[in-house]
C-alpha cells in the first residue's frame, strides 16, 4: 500500500518540480533568451500553439530577441500577444520579423524579480506539501480500514517528510541558483 501511495506521489510532485523551471525560465535575467518567450501562447491559424512552433527565435545579441516567423502574416498577431502578455516587452515590427530590445536591469528591478522567484518557490513548496497531504490521508485511512499496521503508517509518513525536505531542498537550491544568476548579470 506505501509503495503504491509513492508511486503514485512522486510524478505528480517531480511534475510540480518540473513546472516551476519552466516558470522561472520566464523571469528575465537580464541577458535575451529565447526561453523568455518560446513558450507564449499565440493565437493563430483558429488554434491556440506556443510561439516556438510558429516562429523560430533567436538571440542575435546580448540584448536583443529576433522572432522570425515561417508565416508572415502572423507577425501582428505575435506582436500583440507578446504586448498583451505579463512580461512587460515592447516588440519591434518591421514587417518581415519581431524585435524585442531589452534594456539593462535596474537593481530596483532585479529586487522586485527576486521576490517574484522566491514566491514562486514557495508556492511550489505549497503544491508539495498538498501533495504529500493527500497521500498522508491515503495513508491513515488505509490503517483505519486495517489495510496497514500502525508501524507501517510512521514507516509511511516517514518517507513522506523525507520526501517532502528532499523536493523543499531542490526547491531552494533552484531559487538560489536563479538569484545568484541575477545578481550577476
Amino acid at each position: 500500500m506505501l509503495d503504491e501511495v509513492m508511486k503514485e506521489l512522486l510524478p505528480k510532485m517531480e511534475e510540480r518540480l518540473s513546472r516551476f523551471t519552466e516558470e522561472l525560465k520566464t523571469i528575465r535575467v537580464g541577458k535575451a533568451e529565447s526561453s523568455l518567450v518560446e513558450n507564449l501562447p499565440i493565437t493563430a491559424y483558429s488554434t491556440t500553439l506556443p510561439l516556438k512552433q510558429i516562429a523560430s527565435i533567436s538571440t542575435p545579441t546580448p540584448n536583443t530577441i529576433l522572432i522570425s516567423p515561417w508565416d508572415k502574416s502572423v507577425l501582428k498577431t505575435i506582436e500583440q500577444s507578446i504586448r498583451e502578455s505579463d512580461l512587460s516587452l515592447n516588440p519591434v515590427n518591421d514587417g518581415q520579423v519581431i524585435k524585442i530590445f531589452l534594456p539593462p536591469l535596474s537593481r530596483e528591478r532585479r529586487e522586485e524579480l527576486l521576490k517574484v522567484v522566491r514566491r514562486k518557490g514557495e508556492e511550489t513548496k505549497v503544491a508539495l506539501r498538498m501533495l504529500r497531504q493527500e497521500a498522508w490521508q491515503q495513508i491513515v485511512k488505509a490503517e483505519r480500514e486495517h489495510q496497514v499496521s500502525e508501524d507501517e503508517r510512521y514507516r509511511g509518513e516517514e518517507e513522506l517528510n523525507k520526501t517532502i525536505e528532499k523536493f523543499n531542498r531542490q526547491i531552494d537550491e533552484i531559487v538560489e541558483r536563479k538569484e545568484e544568476e541575477m545578481m550577476r548579470v
